[in-house]
């Protein structure tokens, strides 16, 4: 019986492994990247190899229903894959093919992307999208964590309203807090010296998603459900605070394409700043975007509207006002913000202007000197009159607005950023994005859409320790994790500047952590079609040769190079607009000896920007050197939180 036992069970696990799905691969061009896709226990997983090693063992890739149905999950309905070779040679593709849908992977030769497509006759309710990766090692990652608002929320859906700002943790994935959401794209550190970035791209019409460690070696996305009831309140009244949700993520026509899910992988971390799959992923825009107008703006809010040795009082007023457009005009800084304040408080009606203000006599002011000015506007005053603000405020003059407090990643919140973008290009009008999610393409997809903040940025300096906020290891952090997936509103360019044991946060004066010339690298680093002069202009007026290299710097690039870059600990870039190249570099709190290869630039003329010999003691001090020739290679001393900016011509 014993014999007869065995030979059955072994007829059962033959006829099982017969029925098994085979195995299926792709490769990327330079047949670094590896997808495969293979079945255990009746469920397709893939995975990704790099190198010839295996760096995700497992994704699981589907979507659940309303109702509990599953789609691209169930091997055994299985119709086909494929693998093709894109026409231009940038990625190769595999599909899985479904009845109603597929999942489709591009491999490129820096990581590898995937996403849901749908084919249903019949809209669809998303209950879920199943998006779960298990690295092949407890490797180390840098999270930052979601800032609720509520500090005490548990649920990941109160976690979810916030404003994705936040500083990164660095630790194994094992030892993250799986109670608490991160917000996305999480970089994590390979074996080896590479890097894998993981997140997400080409969000439209659908939820964000934040990172969840779930133990040992996975992660997953979740995604915030749709929001049954809100109410007005929050800041001054200006937000749309959800108090109830459904069970779903989202509501979706029944044939489309899902965002992409995102694995960027890198031998080099300079690798991460200058990688092109992002903008492959994006979808492309539709109209005529010519009129929009990238361009620098005097900023009034970081540096209190404090001008000094005016003979009136500053603040929210028209004198205040025409002195930072008469500033702009001199300098050739092409905006002036109106930031909070010029609209009544606690009303969200962008038509009730506060009586200092008469906006129609500062938008003729403005045009005469050739100025734009730019409003700042709140979530529920923007969208209450959307379109009646745009047609009334681009008639007048206004060029663009800054909308802020959303604090949130729903399909309803993702479907106002482009409800806003579609009606404000109608007017001609450009917009920048606070308390926003990341922008994952968006300002591919819609380049009136300039800017969106979703970092925590030099704001944080006017009431955070240097513990509760250390900006310049922050700072050597960005480049790799949250610019790759889209410019950021970080506005820098502070005048008062600190050393680590003087800096301490003022509200009303505020100073940046780190020397002068750091500051002034950061507008090469940086990635800010509307980029922001934080400080006040008689700041900047008191500082001439900082001012000349700040206004006049581009803010859009025709080519970008990284010269050296180490993840957390320094980054040297180099960025040319026609013929004229801007060289920024900057390093954490560890003073730093650079030898940097600039070759491709000997010869040419170099004004350099670099870190004073007092720095420790005065972190504004610093030298800047004209008429130089450039070497073969640069040496300079940047000091702790030091940085150097120069001009090549």
């Amino acid at each position: 019986m014993k014999h007869l036992l065995t030979a059955l069970l072994c007829l059962l696990l033959a006829a099982t492994q017969a029925r098994a799905m085979k195995p299926y691969w792709a490769t990327s061009p330079d047949g670094k990247v590896k997808v495969t896709m293979a079945e255990t226990d009746g469920k397709v997983y893939y995975s990704v190899d790099y190198d010839g090693a295996t760096v995700v063992e497992r994704i699981d890739a589907g979507l659940l229903l309303a109702g509990g149905k599953t789609m691209a999950v169930d091997a055994r309905k299985l119709k086909g894959v494929k693998t093709t070779k894109e026409a231009t040679g940038a990625y190769n593709t595999l599909t899985a093919q479904w009845p109603q849908c597929r999942v489709v992977f591009r491999l490129y030769d820096m990581g590898v992307a995937y996403r849901v497509e749908t084919a249903c006759s019949d809209s669809l309710i998303i209950a879920d999208e199943i998006a779960q990766f298990r690295l092949a090692g407890d490797y180390k990652a840098y999270e930052a964590l979601a800032n609720s608002r509520d500090s005490k929320a548990t649920s990941f859906q109160k976690q979810a309203m916030c404003s994705f700002e936040n500083t990164y943790t660095h630790d194994n994935l094992s030892r993250l807090n799986s109670q608490h959401l991160g917000l996305a794209p999480m970089l994590i550190e390979l074996d080896g010296g590479k890097k894998m970035l993981l997140g997400e791209y080409n969000v439209l019409d659908y939820p964000g998603t934040f990172v969840v460690p779930t133990g040992g070696t996975t992660v997953k996305f979740w995604f915030p459900r749709v929001v049954k009831a809100e109410h007005q309140g929050g800041h001054n009244m200006l937000q749309r605070v959800a108090t109830e949700w459904q069970p779903y993520i989202a509501k979706v026509a029944g044939k489309r394409a899902l965002p992409w899910r995102m694995m960027l992988l890198s031998r080099n971390d300079g690798d991460l700043l200058t990688q092109t799959v992002t903008r492959d992923l994006a979808q492309k825009p539709t109209g005529d975007y010519s009129w929009v107008k990238p361009g620098k703006v005097a900023w009034d809010w970081w540096n209190a509207w404090n001008l000094k040795g005016v003979n009136f009082k500053t603040g929210v007023n028209n004198e205040t006002y025409k002195y930072y457009i008469d500033f702009a005009a001199r300098n050739g800084i092409e905006y002036v913000i109106l930031d909070e304040g010029w609209a009544v408080n606690k009303k969200a009606d962008l038509f009730q202007v506060v009586p200092e203000i008469d906006l129609p006599a500062l938008c003729n002011y403005a045009r005469q000197k050739g100025v734009g000015l730019v409003l700042w506007a709140g979530y529920v005053a923007f969208d209450r009159d959307m379109e009646q603000v745009c047609k009334t405020y681009s008639e007048m003059g206004i060029k663009g607005f800054k909308v802020d407090f959303m604090d949130r990643n729903d399909q309803q919140v993702m479907r106002f950023l482009q409800r806003a973008a579609t009606t404000a290009a109608r007017y001609h009008l450009f917009l920048d994005f606070h308390g926003a999610p990341v922008p994952n393409g968006f300002t591919l997809t819609y380049p009136n859409v300039l800017n969106f903040e979703a970092v925590a940025g030099l704001e944080q300096v006017k009431w955070s320790t240097l513990k509760q906020f250390d900006e310049v290891r922050h700072e050597t952090l960005l480049p790799f994790i949250r610019q790759v997936v889209g410019p950021l509103d970080y506005t820098q360019g502070a005048m008062r500047n600190a050393t680590r044991s003087n800096y301490r946060p003022v509200y009303s004066e505020p100073m940046s952590q780190g020397t002068r010339c750091r500051q002034l690298a950061l507008y090469v680093i940086f990635d800010s079609p509307f980029n922001m002069l934080c400080d006040a202009p008689t700041a900047y007026e008191a500082n001439p040769e900082c001012t000349r290299f700040i206004a006049g710097i581009p803010v859009t690039w025709d080519e970008r190079r990284v010269l050296e870059a180490k993840v957390g600990e320094c980054v040297i870039e180099a960025c040319r607009k026609g013929s004229t190249w801007y060289i920024g570099g900057i390093t954490n709190w560890q003073a730093r000896d650079i030898d940097i290869d600039l070759g491709f630039l000997q010869g040419k003329t170099m004004t350099l920007y670099c870190d004073g010999i007092n720095c420790d003691k005065s972190a504004s001090d610093y030298v800047m050197r004209t008429g130089m020739k450039v070497p073969a290679r640069l040496k300079l001393h940047l000091a702790p939180g030091g940085g150097f900016a120069a001009v090549v011509e």
